[in-house]
């Protein structure tokens, strides 16, 4: 027998879902650690929730704690403000049962300090004299319910209660926003595979562990890394970033730790390389499986002992900076391949973040391109306000070899080369004549430059495929003899196609087998 379930009952199983992968990750990541000790306790795991009373009449506290004594609560008890407000500070209970009128200080006070130093506790007030105008400011100043004297034990037990299940809802609520972030930092994307990544930088920002990320081009690597240092407790440091790969292999050790004047010829005066102006922040190696192995054995010195000497000098230089390197490369590919230290790759690879391509984040394509849309629209005076349908399908479903940076080129060009409330099919370029750039710097608002490429005429189909295939043999002209002649892309289509049966499907295999890229077999299978 099949069940049907509403669309209300798929939520709610999606969200028991959520909270059951946030129990097994939450004490994986110190940022989660305390808010799930506490929302665990809110949820019957056997630690019970600690009620702190505060009352100054010793008949009416013994009273309290008779109606209570049955009831699933730690009690904590004080008879003055002063010893209340020491309990709230160093035991954090979670509920408090307080009456206004004490004899050292109002309750008021109480509630003042609860919501000032974020204490958390959820508190109840009591008052003899039943004034709305009491309730109401207490209600102002945080309480969550008020409850007149005297009062019936079913009452106190039932407004207790409700206090409790609302801590706990709320609870709840802050577990599924940390779980389905819709972005982080400047990062936008809220896929299972973007949300891992999250949670992989809320772990490792706090410490100085070296983070060692990996992704296809355009995937958004030094965004990671600038998300890193800025969760960091070393934000108000700088973060410096060296491109390996756009530095000439001469001159990258002078760029690294600097130079002394005299050095070589140009070096007319001393300069500080990124090592140096990275103390106390953050040095981030971008494409650093582009160094030369050479100075590698110089890197792996520098990050083991945290000093380093300048090109021409024989003085030690320290420098507490924390590394964060990234590569579009296979890495231990790499070092089997001996273009990589090995004893540099264990140093480098503590914490690792792998960055997921673009078509593999699912819906976060349309919710990157309508970013874009808005900042560049914005920026050049035009109208457009979101994509139709059948443009949101092709770009879900194009396989984005050049990722975010393309996906970003794309949107450039559509907003510089046309205008309107939407964007529709007829003003899509052919997706594959914009070619990603690598761009030396960002431009204002993080945001690269774009490669414009004419539109297509407005009677023709969007290109986001490969031509159609020739039919086997089917060789324009072929004289006599030539007929087993077969196209290339025949050719190279079979050896993909082999490639993929021998790998059991993983793409990254069968490209490292066919000496391809990754995207390369990725596009050329989805092109069939």
């Amino acid at each position: 027998m099949s069940i049907i379930l509403d669309d209300d009952s798929k939520r709610h199983i999606d969200r028991e879902r959520a909270y059951i992968r946030f129990q097994a990750i939450w004490r994986s990541s110190p940022r989660f650690a305390k808010l799930g000790e506490q929302i665990l306790g809110a949820h019957g795991s056997g630690m019970p929730f600690k009620l702190l009373i505060i009352e100054d009449s010793p008949s009416m506290l013994h009273m309290y704690q008779g109606f209570l004594q049955r009831e699933p609560y730690d009690l904590l008890t004080a008879d003055t403000g002063k010893k209340g407000l020491r309990i709230l500070r160093e035991d954090r209970p979670h509920l408090l049962l307080l009456d206004l009128k004490l004899p050292d200080m109002d309750g008021q006070q109480i509630l003042e300090t609860i919501a000032e130093e974020e204490l958390g506790t959820t508190a109840i007030v009591m008052t003899a004299h039943g004034s709305i105008n009491v309730a109401v400011d207490a209600m102002r100043l945080g309480a969550n319910d008020f409850l007149v004297k005297p009062f019936a034990q079913e009452r106190l037990i039932q407004t207790l209660a409700n206090a409790r299940e609302l801590r706990q809802l709320k609870s709840k609520v802050a577990v599924y926003e940390q779980l389905d972030r819709p972005s982080y930092d400047e990062m936008i994307g809220s896929s299972l595979a973007m949300q891992a990544v999250y949670r992989t930088i809320d772990s490792a920002a706090p410490t100085d562990a070296t983070v060692f990320i990996t992704g296809e081009t355009g995937t958004g690597k030094e965004l990671v890394a600038q998300a890193v240092h800025r969760a960091s407790p070393r934000q108000a440091g700088n973060v410096i970033v060296l491109n390996c790969a756009a530095i000439p292999k001469d001159l990258i050790e002078s760029e690294l730790f600097g130079h002394v004047k005299g050095a070589f010829t140009g070096a007319t005066g001393d300069r500080d390389g990124a090592a140096h102006l990275a103390n106390n922040g953050t040095l981030f190696l971008d494409e650093i499986g582009e160094m030369d192995i050479g100075l590698q054995s110089k890197l792996l010195r520098f990050l083991q002992s945290g000093t380093f000497q300048r090109v021409g000098s024989s003085k030690t230089v320290s420098s507490n900076a924390r590394i964060i390197c990234a590569t579009n490369r296979d890495a231990w590919s790499e070092v089997q391949a001996g273009r990589f230290r090995e004893d540099l790759y264990y140093r480098l690879n503590v914490i690792p973040i792998a960055l997921p391509a673009l078509r593999e984040r699912g819906g976060d394509v349309i919710e990157i391109a309508r970013q874009f849309l808005r900042l560049f629209a914005e920026r050049d005076g035009k109208q457009f306000q979101d994509f139709d349908e059948q443009v949101q399908s092709l770009l879900m479903n194009y396989s984005w070899p050049g990722n975010i940076r393309q996906l970003q080129n794309v949107v450039r060009n559509i907003v510089v080369l046309h205008d309107g409330p939407l964007v529709t099919a007829n003003m899509m370029p052919a997706l594959e004549q914009v070619i990603p750039q690598q761009p030396a710097s960002l431009g204002a608002g993080g945001v690269a430059p774009a490669a414009v490429v004419p539109a297509m005429p407005a009677s023709a189909p969007p290109s986001i495929i490969q031509p159609s295939p020739m039919p086997v043999g089917a060789v324009p002209g072929a004289a006599p003899g030539e007929e087993d002649l077969r196209p290339m892309w025949q050719i190279e289509q079979e050896m993909i196609d082999k490639a993929l049966e021998l790998t059991g499907g993983n793409v990254n295999k069968a490209a490292s087998l066919l000496e391809i890229s990754p995207s390369s077999v990725y596009r050329k299978r989805t092109a069939k």
